[in-house]
Protein backbone atom coordinates (compact mmCIF):
# COMPACT_ATOMS: atom_id res chain seq x y z
CA UNK A 1 0.00 0.00 0.00
CA UNK A 2 3.08 2.61 0.76
CA UNK A 3 3.80 2.73 -2.95
CA UNK A 4 -0.16 3.47 -3.71
CA UNK A 5 0.42 6.42 -1.31
CA UNK A 6 3.15 8.13 -2.78
CA UNK A 7 1.61 7.72 -5.98
CA UNK A 8 -0.84 10.37 -4.63
CA UNK A 9 0.36 13.82 -5.29
CA UNK A 10 -0.76 15.36 -2.18
CA UNK A 11 0.36 12.94 0.23
CA UNK A 12 3.94 12.58 -1.47
CA UNK A 13 4.57 16.31 -1.38
CA UNK A 14 4.54 16.12 1.81
CA UNK A 15 6.38 12.34 2.56
CA UNK A 16 8.98 14.77 0.46
CA UNK A 17 8.86 17.85 2.76
CA UNK A 18 9.29 15.63 5.80
CA UNK A 19 11.93 13.80 4.52
CA UNK A 20 14.07 16.96 3.04
CA UNK A 21 13.62 18.40 6.69
CA UNK A 22 15.07 15.54 8.32
CA UNK A 23 17.97 14.86 6.48
CA UNK A 24 18.42 18.46 7.30
CA UNK A 25 17.69 18.24 10.97
CA UNK A 26 20.89 15.48 11.11
CA UNK A 27 22.93 17.71 9.74
CA UNK A 28 21.77 20.76 12.43
CA UNK A 29 22.16 18.21 15.43
CA UNK A 30 25.75 17.57 14.50
CA UNK A 31 26.56 21.73 13.17
CA UNK A 32 25.31 23.77 15.33
CA UNK A 33 26.99 21.88 18.42
CA UNK A 34 30.66 21.86 16.41
CA UNK A 35 29.76 25.96 15.54
CA UNK A 36 29.72 26.59 19.19
CA UNK A 37 33.06 24.84 20.37
CA UNK A 38 35.13 25.69 17.27
CA UNK A 39 33.51 28.95 16.19
CA UNK A 40 33.27 30.44 19.68
CA UNK A 41 35.06 28.21 21.87
CA UNK A 42 32.14 26.87 23.62
CA UNK A 43 32.70 25.56 27.16
CA UNK A 44 31.18 22.62 29.06
CA UNK A 45 28.97 24.81 30.76
CA UNK A 46 27.92 27.19 27.36
CA UNK A 47 27.14 23.57 25.84
CA UNK A 48 24.81 22.72 28.48
CA UNK A 49 22.88 26.31 28.31
CA UNK A 50 23.11 25.24 24.11
CA UNK A 51 21.41 21.96 24.74
CA UNK A 52 18.74 23.51 27.21
CA UNK A 53 18.07 26.23 24.83
CA UNK A 54 17.05 23.44 22.19
CA UNK A 55 14.92 21.73 24.14
CA UNK A 56 13.34 24.31 25.91
CA UNK A 57 10.72 25.47 23.96
CA UNK A 58 9.41 21.14 23.75
CA UNK A 59 8.98 22.07 27.72
CA UNK A 60 7.33 25.74 27.35
CA UNK A 61 5.14 25.90 24.33
CA UNK A 62 3.45 22.63 23.43
CA UNK A 63 0.17 22.88 24.95
CA UNK A 64 -0.41 26.70 24.51
CA UNK A 65 0.25 26.18 21.02
CA UNK A 66 -1.96 22.99 20.59
CA UNK A 67 -4.43 24.94 22.13
CA UNK A 68 -4.03 27.77 19.57
CA UNK A 69 -3.00 25.32 16.62
CA UNK A 70 -7.13 23.93 17.00
CA UNK A 71 -8.52 27.27 16.76
CA UNK A 72 -6.60 28.47 13.67
CA UNK A 73 -8.24 27.06 10.42
CA UNK A 74 -5.19 26.55 8.15
CA UNK A 75 -2.20 24.49 9.95
CA UNK A 76 -0.14 23.85 6.34
CA UNK A 77 0.27 27.66 6.21
CA UNK A 78 1.69 27.48 10.14
CA UNK A 79 4.35 24.98 8.89
CA UNK A 80 5.13 26.66 5.69
CA UNK A 81 6.14 29.71 8.09
CA UNK A 82 7.81 27.51 10.66
CA UNK A 83 10.30 26.32 7.63
CA UNK A 84 10.81 29.43 6.35
CA UNK A 85 11.24 31.27 9.73
CA UNK A 86 13.70 28.39 10.73
CA UNK A 87 15.51 28.46 7.49
CA UNK A 88 16.44 32.54 7.89
CA UNK A 89 16.87 31.92 11.35
CA UNK A 90 20.02 29.24 10.85
CA UNK A 91 21.05 31.69 7.82
CA UNK A 92 22.00 33.99 9.87
CA UNK A 93 24.82 31.88 11.15
CA UNK A 94 26.94 31.53 8.28
CA UNK A 95 26.55 35.08 7.64
CA UNK A 96 27.86 35.80 10.99
CA UNK A 97 30.57 33.86 10.62
CA UNK A 98 31.34 35.10 7.53
CA UNK A 99 31.66 38.60 8.84
CA UNK A 100 33.54 37.68 11.90
CA UNK A 101 30.99 38.44 14.57
CA UNK A 102 30.04 35.33 15.50
CA UNK A 103 29.58 35.35 19.19
CA UNK A 104 27.53 32.22 21.67
CA UNK A 105 24.52 34.72 22.70
CA UNK A 106 23.53 34.36 19.10
CA UNK A 107 23.48 30.49 18.92
CA UNK A 108 21.39 30.52 22.38
CA UNK A 109 18.50 32.29 20.54
CA UNK A 110 18.93 30.79 17.20
CA UNK A 111 18.65 27.40 19.04
CA UNK A 112 15.20 28.33 21.27
CA UNK A 113 13.55 29.86 18.29
CA UNK A 114 14.17 27.26 15.56
CA UNK A 115 13.18 24.75 18.58
CA UNK A 116 10.56 26.63 19.59
CA UNK A 117 9.18 27.12 15.35
CA UNK A 118 9.77 23.19 15.81
CA UNK A 119 7.33 22.78 18.02
CA UNK A 120 4.76 24.67 16.11
CA UNK A 121 5.51 22.50 12.84
CA UNK A 122 5.22 19.23 14.89
CA UNK A 123 1.98 20.27 17.18
CA UNK A 124 0.49 21.58 13.40
CA UNK A 125 2.03 18.16 11.21
CA UNK A 126 -0.44 15.80 13.29
CA UNK A 127 -3.48 17.70 11.83
CA UNK A 128 -2.29 18.12 8.36
CA UNK A 129 -1.78 14.02 8.24
CA UNK A 130 -5.22 13.35 9.23
CA UNK A 131 -6.48 15.69 6.13
CA UNK A 132 -4.00 13.98 3.67
CA UNK A 133 -4.16 10.14 4.33
CA UNK A 134 -7.61 7.45 5.28
CA UNK A 135 -7.51 6.02 8.28
CA UNK A 136 -6.94 3.05 6.84
CA UNK A 137 -3.60 4.06 5.91
CA UNK A 138 -2.36 5.39 9.02
CA UNK A 139 0.48 2.52 9.34
CA UNK A 140 1.38 2.50 5.69
CA UNK A 141 1.88 6.47 6.08
CA UNK A 142 3.27 6.19 9.23
CA UNK A 143 5.85 3.83 7.86
CA UNK A 144 7.04 5.47 4.72
CA UNK A 145 7.71 8.69 6.77
CA UNK A 146 9.15 6.20 9.78
CA UNK A 147 11.56 5.00 7.00
CA UNK A 148 12.70 8.58 5.79
CA UNK A 149 13.74 9.03 9.62
CA UNK A 150 15.64 5.74 10.08
CA UNK A 151 17.08 6.53 7.12
CA UNK A 152 18.19 10.15 7.92
CA UNK A 153 19.64 8.49 11.24
CA UNK A 154 21.75 6.23 9.26
CA UNK A 155 23.05 8.41 6.50
CA UNK A 156 22.60 11.86 7.71
CA UNK A 157 25.47 11.95 10.77
CA UNK A 158 27.76 10.70 7.89
CA UNK A 159 26.63 13.04 5.72
CA UNK A 160 26.64 15.99 8.19
CA UNK A 161 29.94 14.78 9.27
CA UNK A 162 31.17 15.12 5.88
CA UNK A 163 29.73 18.21 5.41
CA UNK A 164 31.21 20.03 8.68
CA UNK A 165 34.42 18.81 7.10
CA UNK A 166 34.86 19.88 3.60
CA UNK A 167 32.28 23.42 4.64
CA UNK A 168 32.97 24.16 8.07
CA UNK A 169 30.42 23.75 10.46
CA UNK A 170 28.28 27.54 9.97
CA UNK A 171 28.59 26.99 6.08
CA UNK A 172 27.37 23.40 6.62
CA UNK A 173 24.14 25.29 8.15
CA UNK A 174 23.42 26.24 5.09
CA UNK A 175 22.63 22.87 3.90
CA UNK A 176 19.62 22.88 6.29
CA UNK A 177 18.52 25.86 5.45
CA UNK A 178 17.91 24.58 1.90
CA UNK A 179 16.15 21.85 3.57
CA UNK A 180 13.63 23.71 5.05
CA UNK A 181 12.99 25.78 1.80
CA UNK A 182 12.68 22.62 0.05
CA UNK A 183 10.43 21.76 2.81
CA UNK A 184 8.10 24.66 2.48
CA UNK A 185 7.99 24.74 -1.46
CA UNK A 186 6.72 21.30 -1.29
CA UNK A 187 3.75 22.23 2.04
CA UNK A 188 2.97 25.10 0.02
CA UNK A 189 1.86 22.77 -3.35
CA UNK A 190 -0.22 20.41 -0.87
CA UNK A 191 -4.43 21.95 -1.15
CA UNK A 192 -6.03 19.77 1.98
CA UNK A 193 -9.25 19.87 2.92
CA UNK A 194 -8.62 20.83 6.72
CA UNK A 195 -10.74 19.91 9.26
CA UNK A 196 -12.91 23.49 10.39
CA UNK A 197 -11.43 24.92 14.06
CA UNK A 198 -12.47 23.95 17.13
CA UNK A 199 -14.40 25.99 19.40
CA UNK A 200 -12.62 29.49 19.85
CA UNK A 201 -13.00 29.00 23.67
CA UNK A 202 -10.12 30.80 25.90
CA UNK A 203 -7.15 29.59 26.22
CA UNK A 204 -7.29 27.32 30.17
CA UNK A 205 -10.37 25.91 28.28
CA UNK A 206 -8.56 24.54 25.24
CA UNK A 207 -5.97 23.28 27.44
CA UNK A 208 -8.49 21.52 30.09
CA UNK A 209 -9.98 19.77 26.76
CA UNK A 210 -7.05 18.69 25.35
CA UNK A 211 -5.91 17.11 28.82
CA UNK A 212 -9.82 15.96 29.87
CA UNK A 213 -9.91 13.99 26.74
CA UNK A 214 -6.36 11.83 27.57
CA UNK A 215 -7.50 11.45 30.66
CA UNK A 216 -10.84 10.09 29.64
CA UNK A 217 -9.78 7.90 26.72
CA UNK A 218 -8.92 4.60 27.25
CA UNK A 219 -6.84 3.68 24.59
CA UNK A 220 -4.77 7.02 24.80
CA UNK A 221 -4.43 6.96 28.38
CA UNK A 222 -3.05 3.88 28.12
CA UNK A 223 -0.35 4.36 25.56
CA UNK A 224 0.56 7.88 27.00
CA UNK A 225 1.29 5.91 30.61
CA UNK A 226 2.98 3.56 28.84
CA UNK A 227 5.54 5.57 26.83
CA UNK A 228 5.91 8.00 29.50
CA UNK A 229 7.39 5.11 31.73
CA UNK A 230 9.42 3.52 28.75
CA UNK A 231 10.87 7.33 27.67
CA UNK A 232 11.68 7.58 32.01
CA UNK A 233 13.74 4.51 31.55
CA UNK A 234 15.31 4.72 28.66
CA UNK A 235 16.56 8.26 29.40
CA UNK A 236 18.12 6.70 32.53
CA UNK A 237 19.66 3.92 30.51
CA UNK A 238 20.85 6.46 27.76
CA UNK A 239 22.71 8.69 30.16
CA UNK A 240 24.77 6.31 31.43
CA UNK A 241 25.10 4.18 27.67
CA UNK A 242 28.31 5.65 26.35
CA UNK A 243 30.37 5.94 29.47
CA UNK A 244 29.15 1.94 30.48
CA UNK A 245 30.40 1.21 26.65
CA UNK A 246 33.83 3.29 27.24
CA UNK A 247 34.72 2.49 30.66
CA UNK A 248 33.69 -1.00 31.92
CA UNK A 249 33.19 -2.56 28.46
CA UNK A 250 36.47 -0.77 27.59
CA UNK A 251 34.92 0.07 23.71
CA UNK A 252 36.55 2.09 21.92
CA UNK A 253 34.65 5.11 19.92
CA UNK A 254 35.19 3.27 16.54
CA UNK A 255 33.40 0.28 18.13
CA UNK A 256 30.82 2.20 19.86
CA UNK A 257 29.98 4.15 16.82
CA UNK A 258 29.51 1.12 14.65
CA UNK A 259 27.04 -0.79 17.64
CA UNK A 260 24.90 2.78 17.70
CA UNK A 261 24.75 2.82 14.03
CA UNK A 262 23.35 -0.76 14.03
CA UNK A 263 20.58 0.80 15.58
CA UNK A 264 19.73 3.08 12.59
CA UNK A 265 19.70 0.04 10.69
CA UNK A 266 17.05 -1.66 13.17
CA UNK A 267 14.98 1.24 12.68
CA UNK A 268 15.07 1.30 8.61
CA UNK A 269 13.93 -2.57 8.54
CA UNK A 270 11.07 -1.61 11.78
CA UNK A 271 9.99 0.90 9.29
CA UNK A 272 10.33 -1.28 6.35
CA UNK A 273 7.83 -4.59 7.52
CA UNK A 274 5.73 -2.74 10.19
CA UNK A 275 2.57 -2.34 7.85
CA UNK A 276 3.21 -6.32 7.09
CA UNK A 277 3.60 -6.84 10.86
CA UNK A 278 0.31 -4.75 11.79
CA UNK A 279 -1.77 -6.87 9.20
CA UNK A 280 -0.37 -10.04 10.53
CA UNK A 281 -0.64 -9.78 13.82
CA UNK A 282 -3.49 -6.76 14.23
CA UNK A 283 -2.90 -3.06 15.14
CA UNK A 284 -3.34 -3.83 18.86
CA UNK A 285 -0.81 -6.99 18.95
CA UNK A 286 1.32 -4.99 16.99
CA UNK A 287 1.65 -2.13 19.51
CA UNK A 288 2.36 -4.59 22.48
CA UNK A 289 5.30 -6.21 20.67
CA UNK A 290 6.44 -2.76 19.90
CA UNK A 291 6.27 -1.81 23.88
CA UNK A 292 8.02 -5.12 24.30
CA UNK A 293 10.65 -5.55 21.78
CA UNK A 294 12.27 -1.91 22.44
CA UNK A 295 13.77 -2.58 25.76
CA UNK A 296 14.07 -6.12 25.77
CA UNK A 297 17.08 -6.52 23.44
CA UNK A 298 19.02 -3.41 25.29
CA UNK A 299 19.20 -6.05 28.30
CA UNK A 300 22.23 -7.52 26.61
CA UNK A 301 24.09 -4.83 27.60
CA UNK A 302 24.48 -4.85 31.33
CA UNK A 303 25.08 -8.93 30.56
CA UNK A 304 27.91 -8.15 27.79
CA UNK A 305 31.51 -9.41 28.76
CA UNK A 306 34.74 -11.31 27.66
CA UNK A 307 36.55 -10.44 24.68
CA UNK A 308 35.95 -7.52 22.42
CA UNK A 309 34.29 -9.52 19.55
CA UNK A 310 31.55 -10.69 22.52
CA UNK A 311 30.51 -7.26 23.64
CA UNK A 312 30.33 -5.30 20.26
CA UNK A 313 28.03 -8.42 18.83
CA UNK A 314 25.97 -8.19 22.08
CA UNK A 315 25.83 -4.43 21.85
CA UNK A 316 24.97 -4.36 17.77
CA UNK A 317 22.52 -6.97 18.35
CA UNK A 318 20.87 -4.84 21.17
CA UNK A 319 21.06 -1.76 19.46
CA UNK A 320 19.68 -2.93 15.85
CA UNK A 321 16.47 -5.03 18.21
CA UNK A 322 15.96 -2.11 19.77
CA UNK A 323 15.65 0.15 16.78
CA UNK A 324 13.55 -2.56 15.04
CA UNK A 325 11.44 -2.79 18.17
CA UNK A 326 11.41 1.76 18.61
CA UNK A 327 10.18 2.52 14.94
CA UNK A 328 7.15 -0.67 15.71
CA UNK A 329 6.22 1.28 18.55
CA UNK A 330 6.26 4.60 16.83
CA UNK A 331 4.27 3.78 14.08
CA UNK A 332 1.65 1.38 15.62
CA UNK A 333 0.66 3.97 18.79
CA UNK A 334 1.18 6.72 16.66
CA UNK A 335 -1.76 5.71 13.97
CA UNK A 336 -3.56 4.06 16.80
CA UNK A 337 -3.90 7.67 19.02
CA UNK A 338 -4.30 9.46 15.34
CA UNK A 339 -7.01 6.96 14.87
CA UNK A 340 -8.59 7.67 18.49
CA UNK A 341 -8.62 11.48 18.86
CA UNK A 342 -11.23 13.40 16.93
CA UNK A 343 -9.97 16.14 14.37
CA UNK A 344 -11.05 19.07 16.23
CA UNK A 345 -8.50 18.62 19.40
CA UNK A 346 -5.82 17.32 17.38
CA UNK A 347 -3.19 20.00 17.96
CA UNK A 348 -4.47 20.50 22.11
CA UNK A 349 -3.81 16.65 22.44
CA UNK A 350 -0.45 16.62 20.35
CA UNK A 351 0.39 19.52 22.48
CA UNK A 352 -0.31 17.50 26.11
CA UNK A 353 1.67 14.65 24.27
CA UNK A 354 4.71 15.81 23.51
CA UNK A 355 4.85 17.97 26.55
CA UNK A 356 5.08 15.07 28.55
CA UNK A 357 7.24 12.97 26.13
CA UNK A 358 9.74 15.54 26.26
CA UNK A 359 9.03 16.59 29.99
CA UNK A 360 9.81 13.10 31.25
CA UNK A 361 13.13 13.03 28.97
CA UNK A 362 15.25 14.88 31.33
CA UNK A 363 14.40 13.57 34.52
CA UNK A 364 15.35 10.21 33.26
CA UNK A 365 18.62 11.35 32.53
CA UNK A 366 18.80 13.12 35.82
CA UNK A 367 17.69 10.07 37.62
CA UNK A 368 20.27 8.00 35.66
CA UNK A 369 22.50 10.03 36.71
CA UNK A 370 21.89 10.00 40.47
CA UNK A 371 21.59 6.40 40.58
CA UNK A 372 24.90 5.70 38.63
CA UNK A 373 26.86 7.51 41.26
CA UNK A 374 24.84 5.55 44.02
CA UNK A 375 24.12 2.34 42.95
CA UNK A 376 26.93 1.83 40.16
CA UNK A 377 26.53 2.11 36.67
CA UNK A 378 25.88 -2.20 35.75
CA UNK A 379 23.23 -1.65 38.60
CA UNK A 380 21.57 0.60 37.27
CA UNK A 381 21.22 -0.31 34.08
CA UNK A 382 19.43 -3.59 34.98
CA UNK A 383 17.07 -1.24 37.24
CA UNK A 384 16.33 0.55 33.61
CA UNK A 385 16.28 -1.59 31.35
CA UNK A 386 13.40 -3.71 33.63
CA UNK A 387 11.46 -0.64 34.45
CA UNK A 388 11.79 0.15 31.09
CA UNK A 389 9.81 -3.22 30.20
CA UNK A 390 6.91 -2.41 32.94
CA UNK A 391 5.98 0.56 30.04
CA UNK A 392 3.79 -2.40 28.29
CA UNK A 393 2.22 -3.38 31.69
CA UNK A 394 -0.24 -0.35 31.11
CA UNK A 395 -1.45 -1.51 28.12
CA UNK A 396 -2.54 -5.12 29.53
CA UNK A 397 -6.20 -3.91 30.43
CA UNK A 398 -6.94 -1.69 27.85
CA UNK A 399 -8.53 -2.65 24.73
CA UNK A 400 -5.08 -1.67 23.20
CA UNK A 401 -4.23 -5.60 23.10
CA UNK A 402 -7.43 -6.83 21.64
CA UNK A 403 -7.66 -4.41 18.38
CA UNK A 404 -7.59 -6.30 15.19
CA UNK A 405 -8.09 -2.75 12.95
CA UNK A 406 -7.55 0.82 13.87
CA UNK A 407 -10.28 1.84 16.42
CA UNK A 408 -13.31 4.24 15.83
CA UNK A 409 -12.51 7.94 16.11
CA UNK A 410 -13.89 8.84 20.13
CA UNK A 411 -15.31 11.62 20.94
Amino acid sequence: MAPALLRQPQFRRYWLAQTVSLFGDQVLTLALPLVAVLGTRAGPAEMGYLTAATMLPNLLFPLVVGAWLDRYPRKRRIMVLADLGRAVLLAVVPVAYLCDVLALEQLYVVAFLTGTLAVLFEVAHSTLFVSLVARRHYVDANSLIGSSRALSFVAGPSLGGLLVQVLTAPIALLVDVLSYLLSALFLARIRPTEPAPADPGGGSRGLRAGLGFVVRSRILRATLLGTTTLNLFNYMFHALFVLYASTELNLSPSLLGLAIGAGALGALLGATVTGRLARRLGVGRAVVLGFVLFPAPLLLVPLAGGPTWAVLAALVAAEFLAGLGVMLLDITSGAVQTAVIPEPLLARVTGVKRTINYGIRPVGALLGGTLGSALGVRPTLWIATVGALAGVLWLLPSPIPHLRDLPERER
